[in-house]
């Protein structure tokens, strides 16, 4: 499989590059998605949620009404959970929602991410990307010229460049990642996929391991 090559500006350079059929033409795994997508979700979860039950709450132990001849039902302590201010019952508690994901599935999703941009005309290859000076106006010069402005956009770089992610920083439908922290969700959630020439022979390596 062969993808043109643009510049900056969004124009032809002439040249083609070669896809690795075995990471951008796979027959996609839809369950292997799910299954890495979840993970990423679940890991993005702090936990920190906290109720407090009934021996937490702070309060009089006194008994707060007779136990007989009120005509009503007997109540012995102000933390009762039925009571306004008391304790709750199996409410949440701090956990990890994080849980283990085998390698080899997480390669798959991501190689099934990827196929489907392809199959999606949802995948562009840029020459090279390099700014001056970070300014956001020279970052969605280059998305417009990618005819990209009003997308959400994932750019992988092959190493980290300081000026193009701040640039990016002020985007909300951008995103900027090196090709070392590309993950599914990320792709998927992309309305385009926009991968730079040297990340390529990076991402192919990385997913062959």
């Amino acid at each position: 499989m062969e993808l043109a090559v643009i510049n900056q500006k969004g124009e032809d350079t002439g040249r083609k590059i070669s896809l690795s059929d075995e990471i951008f033409a796979i027959e996609p795994n839809d369950h292997a998605i799910y299954l890495d997508v979840k993970q990423y979700l679940a890991n993005q979860r702090q936990g920190t949620h906290k109720s407090k039950e009934r021996n937490e709450i702070a309060g009089s132990t006194r008994k707060i009404k007779k136990q007989k001849g009120t005509g009503s039902a007997r109540a012995g302590s102000i933390k009762s959970p039925l009571f306004r201010g008391g304790g709750r019952v199996f409410g949440p508690q701090p956990r990890d929602y994080s849980f283990k994901l085998n390698k080899k599935v997480k390669q798959l999703a991501r190689k099934s991410a990827l196929t489907y941009k392809v199959k999606d005309n949802s995948l562009s290859v840029l020459e090279s990307i390099s700014f001056d000076s970070p300014k956001t106006k020279s970052y969605l010069a280059l998305l417009n010229g990618l005819s990209l402005g009003d997308k959400k956009t994932l750019l992988v770089l092959p190493e980290e460049n300081t000026n193009v992610f701040l640039s990016s920083r002020n985007l909300p439908k951008a995103k900027v990642v090196t090709v070392n922290d590309v993950n599914t969700y990320q792709v998927l959630h992309a309305d385009h996929l926009v991968i730079c020439e040297g990340s390529i022979s990076k991402l192919e390596t990385i997913l062959s391991k």
